[in-house]
Order: structure tokens, then sequence, then C-alpha cells
């Protein structure tokens, strides 16, 4: 009996939310008694290396076919390496990815399964995770009673402490067929800027108080200083001021970092309730009225325009 966790990679590498998952599957397993398992599928590094985040093994399925991300596949690899390690819990980092996949191995193996899990479970009475719901606004503990468990945890809902360990590596030929891939990726978009928005730690926003795209630059600029991600509200990507895959809301991305900062938004509910997972929030507006005021640990009325090049200053000379 294991938890196994699901390890989503990009170009190979363990994606930030994904080690998180593994750290947090390693201390659900530490609480049950038993030992935490890693599975990897297609192509990856440093697979060792993730012992370095609690996992005592991984599994690796080394089938190329696997790097694409098709869902039918992910799912009847996940089910069958449950299966093999008889694990009792399946942990992954909630992705767009994920989150279809994870309903998919639900459905295959009766398991129940939580979402947007924002603490370890407590096993005083059962088996309770606490979960964010009502897009943030409240948290409900909801009891796992089946006998296998699904749990998506939200980013940075745990803190990750890397040590020098190294897990063993094994191979895992699941068993695949071209049902598995009877459905094709003939092409994939991916998001420009070298930070992936859903991974990052730090995102500056903008709306339409920016004026223009034209005025982006100092938003790119102070994202590039700070090593953040960069996003915008809707109304911006809808006015094709900036590419959609970088607006930030309701129906758009919903993000986590451990700080968000919004320039020039109102703050409009179907923004705040992609944005209201933020560790920290910073708002600047020059509207003292705007609602975004209420939300935010930090706000700074003024002209983006006059306030960001000090920013910008500031956190260069940090570097």
């Amino acid at each position: 009996m294991s938890v196994l966790i699901f390890v989503e990679t990009a170009e190979g590498k363990a994606k930030s939310s994904s080690l998180e998952a593994v750290a947090y599957g390693a201390k659900v397993a530490e609480m049950l008694g038993t030992s935490a398992t890693a599975l990897v599928l297609g192509d990856a590094q440093d697979l060792e290396g993730l012992g370095g985040y609690g996992a005592n093994k991984v599994l690796h399925v080394a089938d190329s076919r696997l790097n694409a991300g098709v869902i039918q596949a992910y799912g009847n690899v996940i089910a069958q390496a449950v299966e093999k390690e008889n694990a009792q819990v399946l942990v992954v980092a909630k992705s767009a990815l994920a989150d279809t996949v994870a309903a998919r191995v639900a459905g295959k193996l009766k398991a129940g399964l939580a979402s947007n899990v924002v603490a370890l479970p407590d096993l005083s009475n059962g088996f309770v995770v606490r979960r964010s719901i009502y897009t943030g606004k409240a948290f409900a503990n909801t009891a796992v009673t089946s006998d296998k468990k699904i749990l998506a945890i939200k980013k940075n809902i745990y803190t990750v402490t890397v040590t020098d360990a190294k897990a063993s590596v094994e191979s895992f030929n699941a068993n695949l067929s071209d049902a598995d891939f009877g459905v094709s990726i003939t092409s994939t978009e991916k998001a420009t800027g070298t930070v992936s928005l859903p991974e990052a730690n730090l995102v500056v926003s903008g709306g339409r108080g920016l004026k223009g795209p034209e005025n982006w630059g100092v938003i790119e600029d102070l994202a590039k200083a700070l090593g953040a991600a960069t996003g915008c509200s809707k109304p911006v990507s809808d006015l094709h001021w900036r590419p959609h895959h970088e607006h930030v809301g309701q129906t758009g991305v919903k993000v986590s970092p451990n700080l968000y900062i919004a320039v020039g938004i109102s703050g409009a509910i179907q923004h705040l309730a992609g944005v209201n997972s933020s560790k920290c929030i910073v708002v600047i507006n020059s509207d003292p009225e705007a609602p975004f005021f209420q939300a935010a640990d930090y706000g700074i009325v003024g002209d983006a325009f006059q306030i960001l090049p000090k920013l910008i200053e500031a956190a260069k000379a940090k570097l």
C-alpha cells in the first residue's frame, strides 16, 4: 500500500506545482504509515531528484506517446499505477490536465475525488479534507469515505522543504493500446513568456487603466525585474490588447501566486474569483473607490505610469 503522486512535466521537467504535490503526498504517506511513490509519464529528467521532495520511489512510463498529454491514455496509465502500487490515496496538483484526468481515474476506480484541497487531511475521525469552495469565498470540510481517494491540491498550500535524498526509479510498462490514443493532438500553441502563468509564484497583471497595448512595456518590465508572469483582465484580452492566455479570472486562468500585483484593474467579481487564492494582493489604481481595494492586502492610489517606474527601479536594485 502506498500514496501515489502524479507528476506533471513540461519539457521533461517536473512542474513546480507537482513538486509541491510530491511533498504533500509524502507527508500524507507519513501520516498513514506508508510510502510515497511518484508517477512520471513520457520523457523526463532527474527522476531520482524527486526523492528530495519526499518520494521514496518513482514509477516511470517511458513512452514518448505520452508526451502529448492525451487524457484517455493518462487516465488509463494512472489507474493501472494505482492498482499496481495498491495505492489508497492518489495526489495530483490541480491543473487543467489533472482535473480532467483525475475525474476519469475516479470513474475507473470508483474512487472519491476531492478537489481544491488546501490542507493536509484530518485522520482523527476518518479521512477529512479541507477544500476551497465558491471560488475561494468559503471552505468545506469533506469526508472521503471510499476505499480509494483522489486529492487534487491547490497551488501554494503546502510548504516544501527540499533535501538531498534520492528516490529509486522503476520502469513501469503500462498496458496501452491504440484505443488509448484514439484522440490525436494535431497542434499545440504554447503561451509566450518566460514564466508560465498557472505555475507562477509572482504575477503582474494590467487592466484597462493602462489605456492601450502600447503602454504594456511597464507591466512587462516590472514582471521581468521580479521574475514574474504577466496577466491581464478580461476586457483587455477582449480588446486584443493582450493574448487570451493571459486573461486571469473566473473564465480565464485561475492563479494562486505568493504575490499578485494588479495595475489599473477595477476588481470585478469575475476577476477576483480567479485571484483570491493569492497569498498577497497589491492593487495600484488611480480610483480610490475601485472595488479591488476591498480585497487587497496593500493598495496604492495613484498614477500607474508614475508608480511602476519606481517599483521597477527598486526591484532591479534588489537583484
